[in-house]
């Protein structure tokens, strides 16, 4: 297992260093933005991009974990098509080549013939990657690699990607926007049962340092499985109802919790979320960055109850939390369930093995109830109890 989990976290960082490679030199990044079609598009966004550096990391993720395992590439699925269209018109598949300037001759046709921007792409996606984490050569668990598949998000929240923002200001850690809120996701779930077993998120700019202004990158990794669970993230803050209240607050069931969404939530829910925790409630960008909140103990909960987040999207943080003895559940079903007043003990966590039943496009993928990303399941009940009593009946 440490050798999968290693195979994950070294594709991770080779992504992160991509990502950071293209935004590095502003002409460079110019040349690597292309409108998705439609039927690729996140209906969420009136326009919605994909880049190459989406696209190349995807197909190194996909390379590397077959170089690693042969074979295991057909196991590993993600949001980008890998078909790009240079200014000529010319529809070119990308993909990793054999040797670097192999790579760096199919990248110059999609770059226009800009050959020092395809040599400096090819490096970074044929250079070897190393890390040190102890912790990692400690899990030893079988899990058949046969029962094995992936969901990737090569660059999570590609709008903040492109625009590049450096200079945001965080409130209570979280950032509302900006380069710090994309995130690289790599979720491993079983192919059988389609439970979520290891994720990766890596955040390419995690931090910039004040004297060279590079950024330094940080890596987060899960591991849940037939009752072992490990976490890079354990020591982080377990948030709970005394972090976000006092007491005056708490008897008046106020900013009980802390809850992070999207500015993009459904007018209902958000009029909910702001009478429940009026002084907890956050908004970032990133589906991917808004988990990592939770994870990261900043907030209780991601509460999304639009259908514009994907398995992509939720994978590889679900694992985390698991691990953590969180997890993702559908938003539907579960104010559906507390409605009937019923217990979500033993709530079903999100899958990620199969279609929406009748959906085409990126749709197949969605989870069509919303989510819930939470840590702890003792506090997912009552957070749900009180969001329905400001939710319309």
């Amino acid at each position: 297992m440490s050798d999968i989990l290693h195979a994950l976290l070294r594709a991770s960082e080779k992504a992160a260093c991509i990502a950071r490679a293209c935004r590095q030199e502003e002409t460079l990044f110019q040349l690597l933005i292309e409108e998705k079609k439609e039927g690729e598009k996140n209906k969420k966004f009136v326009t919605d991009f994909k880049t190459l550096a989406d696209v190349l990391v995807q197909e190194v993720i996909k390379h590397d974990l077959g170089k690693k395992f042969p074979g295991f590439e057909k196991n590993v699925r993600g949001e980008e098509s890998n078909e790009f269209t240079n200014e000529l018109g010319e529809k070119i598949i990308v993909e990793v080549r054999p040797t670097e300037q192999e790579t760096a001759t199919l990248l110059q046709k999609v770059l226009d013939s800009n050959e020092a921007a395809a040599r400096k792409l090819a490096q970074a996606v044929h250079q070897e990657v190393t890390f040190t984490d102890e912790s990692v050569d400690t899990v030893h668990v079988d899990v058949p690699l046969s029962n094995l598949a992936v969901w990737v998000d090569p660059i999570d929240s590609t709008y903040q990607y492109i625009r590049g923002s450096a200079d945001v200001t965080p409130k209570r850690g979280i950032y509302p926007e900006g380069l710090q809120c994309v995130t690289v996701l790599i979720g491993a779930y079983a192919a059988d049962t389609g439970l979520p077993i290891m994720g990766v998120i890596n955040q390419p700019f995690a931090s910039k340092d004040p004297a060279t202004h590079k950024w330094k990158g940080q890596r987060y990794w899960g591991l849940s499985y037939q009752g072992t669970n490990i976490c890079s993230a354990s020591g982080s803050r377990a948030p709970g109802k005394s972090e976000h209240s006092s007491p005056e607050e708490a008897g008046s069931k106020k900013n009980l919790y802390g809850v992070v969404t999207s500015s993009g939530e459904a007018k209902d829910v958000l009029r909910s979320l702001s009478a429940l925790c009026p002084k907890n409630l956050y908004f970032a960008a990133g589906a991917g960055y808004k988990s990592l909140c939770v994870i990261q103990g900043l907030v209780d909960f991601y509460v999304f109850s639009e259908d514009t987040t994907f398995m992509w999207d939720s994978c590889a943080p679900h694992a985390i939390l698991r691990s953590l003895g969180g997890g993702m559940v559908d938003f539907s079903e579960c104010v559906r369930t507390v409605k009937q007043k019923k217990k979500l003990l033993d709530a079903p966590h999100l899958l990620y093995n199969s279609e929406v039943p009748g959906a085409t496009g990126a749709d197949r993928w969605a989870n069509k109830g919303g989510l819930i990303a939470y840590r702890s399941e003792e506090h997912l009940q009552s957070f749900v109890e009180l969001l329905i009593q400001h939710l319309p009946s």
